[in-house]
């Protein structure tokens, strides 16, 4: 861990404290994720890169080898949005792996008609919660082996806005792209904080993360002539790089400041750059009434119940 200082004067070549720990990042051969497994590595810290494409996740490791030929790198094929894959991914990491650093960091928005997961849960919410929460609880033996694991949930800037709200999970009755987007995002923050109480008493943090605005494969791949138009307006003004987008994360996964529950974003305007502090929270999002209301679908709807 790196020496205790403002959260104002962070940047990550304060990481420390990195050798011998191991983080698994979902979406880890891409954008964010990549960058995030690129710092890591760099300070010292075994990698599980975890994603849909055993060819994107080769091409990834071999990248990261090639700038580092000591790096620690492994791969895992997981598809957040199969329940049966996320089953079988979890299980074999549960039994095999220590898991000091668990980064939730993949994530699918903006597609324009409402689609559903192999398991029929609408598939942005299913995708960005469901599958994070399925792949939490499968990975908790492994977590509880490290002597300080972190859980790192990426939200977004989404979670604060009023389209957000917890009704309607699978947007049966009314879908918008990005409403189910938000939705999913304020469930990450919830979850998170949830997750944060039943661990109080354990050597286990949770922890909620937005990046601010980057350009990655999420607004790469927006579709419609509206969302590609704002999509490229916005990369020239707003958005900043991957590797300024992965901060937040790397801040929360390492920092000795961070504490259970806090909700980390860049600090400066709009908080869509800048170096990352803790931030409020969307309102409400620390109603423990919500968050047992979201555990308990969650549970519900997965069939996984979370070993706490």
């Amino acid at each position: 861990m790196h020496a205790s200082r403002s959260a104002s004067h962070w940047t990550p070549d304060m990481i420390t404290g990195q050798y011998g720990r191991t983080a698994l990042i979902t979406g880890g051969n891409s954008g964010i994720g990549l960058e995030t497994a690129r710092v890591l590595i760099r300070h010292g810290a075994r990698v599980i890169l975890a994603g849909r494409s055993k060819e994107g996740l080769d091409h990834a490791a071999a990248a990261l080898r090639g700038e580092r030929p000591d790096a620690q790198i492994a791969t895992v094929v997981v598809d957040l949005g199969s329940l049966d894959s996320v089953e079988r991914a979890g299980g074999h990491l549960a039994t095999t792996e220590t898991v000091d650093l668990l980064l939730n960091n993949a994530g699918v928005m903006n597609i324009p008609e409402r689609r559903t997961t192999s398991d029929g849960f609408e598939l942005t919410f299913g995708t960005n919660h469901l599958g994070h929460f399925a792949l939490t609880a499968a990975l908790m033996p492994a977590l509880r082996r490290s002597p300080a694991a972190r859980i790192v949930t990426v939200s977004a800037i989404a979670a604060t806005w009023r389209i957000g709200r917890l009704k309607d999970l699978m947007s049966e009755e009314r879908y918008s792209a990005m409403g189910a987007y938000a939705k999913s995002k304020r469930a990450n923050v919830v979850f998170t904080q949830e997750l944060a109480r039943r661990l109080s008493d354990t050597r286990i943090e949770a922890v909620a993360v937005h990046p601010g605005s980057a350009m990655t494969n999420l607004q790469r791949h927006s579709q419609g002539a509206l969302s590609k138009l704002v999509v490229a307006l916005t990369s020239r003004t707003v958005m900043g790089s991957p590797e300024g987008a992965a901060w937040p994360s790397l801040y929360a996964a390492t920092s000795p400041d961070v504490r259970s529950g806090q909700f980390i974003a860049p600090a400066g305007r709009d908080q869509t750059s800048g170096t990352p502090k803790a931030v409020p929270l969307p309102a409400g999002a620390d109603d423990p009434a919500e968050g047992a209301f979201l555990f308990g679908e969650s549970e519900r709807l997965t069939g996984v119940t979370f070993p706490l």
